[in-house]
């Protein structure tokens, strides 16, 4: 993957955000924290320049720009921090306000007719089959209209974790699901299992906030 295109924007955006928290969240002073993120960056276009090119369809991309941020971070820092530490410095330090932003303008458009057509698409490309790095899912929408779920049988960032050595911290990474959409306001985030949790998938499932399951009408 070229580094030039949005893994360099994504660098841009957040890289003083993942700087900032390593005060704030892990507690390294500020020369401990400029150092880090001075090492993480060659690791970070190292790790870029190692991942194939993603379809121009796939939509996961990001996902796995930012596994390679938080990864370079990690490899960069004195002390190796624990599930709990990164869980929170994770989400901090992708929480930004533009990101924020971000999730409330996802969030106006989620269950619309083409927000569906682009989970259905997704889930029809399976795009892991060509590249290990990305994600195959299968699409559900909830039979009582209060939502849907995809589920994932592969996953890029289990395999770019289990390659980077750092797999044990993989939860980490996945709590963010919930944090986006609680950022976005409009769904109640559900999952049973992780496959970094040893479970036969990832299940994501969005439930529109505070909805009522229509009365079926008298006489039927």
């Amino acid at each position: 993957m070229k580094y030039i295109g949005m893994p360099m924007g994504m660098w841009a955006l957040f890289a003083g955000s993942f700087q900032k928290q390593l005060t704030e969240v892990l507690g390294y002073d500020t020369d401990t924290a400029i150092a880090i993120t001075k090492n993480a960056k060659p690791k970070y276009k190292a790790i870029i320049a190692d991942l194939p090119e993603f379809e121009k369809a796939d939509r996961f991309k990001m996902n796995i720009v930012n596994c390679a941020m938080i990864g370079a971070f990690v490899l960069s820092m004195p002390e190796r921090p624990d599930v709990e530490w990164l869980t929170e410095y994770y989400a901090k330090s992708m929480m930004t306000k533009p990101m924020k932003w971000f999730c409330r303008k996802s969030g106006k458009s989620k269950f619309a007719e083409k927000d569906i057509s682009g989970m259905k698409a997704t889930a029809a490309l399976k795009a892991a089959d060509r590249n290990p790095y990305s994600w195959n899912m299968e699409f559900y929408e909830y039979p009582d209209g209060s939502g849907y779920e995809g589920r994932f049988t592969k996953c890029g960032i289990c395999v770019l974790m289990k390659k980077l050595g750092l797999y044990d911290l993989t939860p980490a990474l996945c709590r963010l699901d919930y944090t986006m959409s609680e950022a976005g306001g409009v769904t109640d985030f559900v999952r049973q299992y992780t496959l970094a949790s040893g479970g036969p998938y990832c299940d994501c499932g969005y439930k529109k906030k505070g909805f009522v399951k229509p009365e079926t009408e008298a006489g039927r």
